[in-house]
């Protein structure tokens, strides 16, 4: 990524009065709780977001992006709901929801650029509404906290963009720290660090960005969200976060669609792989979590049916030549495979996912390792 000053420069012929940085985010193990008030263990990763910004005093906002041609203005007091078509409409919602929450922010020209692989399932959206708060408050401060600045970046996906997501990955942008996994109880917002250095262990983290498309991804994460809403008011509780594992059968034995049991099924089942990974990376025993990553996906494949051919395809390449664990990480319908893997087997894990996607004549994908790092910040 170029220096986000010189591209600001060379966009609107004047200098920044900041830069600020937010990362991608993968998700350890967690899948599709946040919404249902359970529990998630994201990591940030070292691939940054970054909104170079200066302010303007004639109440206008431009943006422009560098991975996109199409660029961006119109006044701050009209930012509202649906007007604001393409890449634009994060950013600006970001600002609409700084507006609406009575932060007095003017006009502002901002340039976002990203090292965050897109469609990825990496929450560059996550990123960039958060960068863009923090940008918004820090120009005209004072700002919100963290936790602030991850609800007020889940109001602009939820409100203006219409994306009904959860508040894990906007958690994970802002409080996410090196070398520790970030606990999430996603209904009272409690937050603790969970040390997690795979290479203090022996091993590595992978990524395999599967580069599949993305399917059908927003119509169908709302329809998975209402099933476990309508779940829930059918068994006479808050969320599903409130059936545990023990009270499963007898849950599942009172919803009479198959479809619904299997969604139930893997929530309750996903919250408790989440707190069991959690105390076995607090007890020092990483690796032990191997068999749970797997589990997780064999649950989103087939209960909450969120996996694709070539995601199956990453995680069983993954797991035959040697991976402790491996599962699909983010929203799903695409996007990328985590794997916990012997550092001495990395490299030929990699190689081995790389054959099976040739072998099936799928789009090469990428593939890379992700120590945990830090959260969003304002760069010097």
């Amino acid at each position: 990524m170029h220096d986000p000053a010189v591209a600001f420069r060379r966009a609107f012929a004047s200098e920044p009065d900041g830069v600020w940085a937010a990362p991608g985010r993968i998700n350890l193990i967690g899948e599709h709780t946040d919404y249902n008030d359970g529990f998630a263990l994201p990591i940030a990763l070292p691939h940054t977001l970054t909104v170079a910004a200066a302010r303007r005093s004639d109440g206008r906002v431009r943006m422009r992006s560098r991975e996109f041609p199409d660029s961006f203005e119109a006044r701050m007091a009209d930012l509202s709901p649906g007007t604001v078509p393409g890449w634009a409409a994060y950013p600006a919602g970001a600002l609409w929801a700084v507006a609406e929450e009575g932060y007095g922010i003017g006009g502002m020209d901002l340039l976002v650029e990203s090292s965050v692989p897109a469609g990825a399932g990496l929450s560059t959206s996550a990123a960039v509404c958060c960068a863009t708060v923090l940008a918004a408050t820090g120009l005209y401060p004072p700002g919100p906290d963290p936790v602030g600045v991850a609800r007020l970046a889940q109001r602009a996906e939820n409100a203006f963009v219409g994306m009904p997501c959860g508040i894990m990955d906007q958690s994970a942008v802002m409080l996410a720290t090196e070398g520790h996994a970030l606990s999430l109880d996603c209904r009272s917002l409690e937050t603790g660090q969970v040390p997690f250095d795979p290479s203090a262990h022996g091993l590595a983290l992978l990524v395999v960005d599967t580069r599949a498309p993305r399917r059908l991804v927003e119509g169908a994460y709302a329809e998975r969200r209402r099933s476990c809403e309508e779940a829930a008011r059918a068994l006479g509780v808050r969320a599903l976060r409130d059936v545990t594992v023990e009270e499963l059968p007898r849950a599942l034995d009172t919803l009479t669609d198959p479809v619904t049991r299997r969604r139930v099924r893997h929530v309750v089942t996903e919250n408790a792989r989440v707190l069991e990974t959690a105390a076995l990376f607090r007890a020092g025993r990483p690796r032990e979590a191997g068999p749970l990553f797997t589990a997780s996906h064999v649950s989103l494949r087939d209960d909450f049916e969120v996996s694709v051919p070539e995601v199956d395809t990453a995680v069983e390449a993954a797991l035959a030549s040697g991976a402790l664990g491996a599962r699909i990480t983010g929203g799903g319908f695409g996007g990328c495979v985590v794997a916990l893997v012997d550092a001495e087997l990395a490299r030929d894990c990699g190689e081995a996912v790389r054959a099976a996607f040739g072998e099936r004549g799928y789009t090469a994908p990428a593939v890379f390792a992700a120590p945990p790092s830090s959260g969003a910040r304002r760069l010097a």
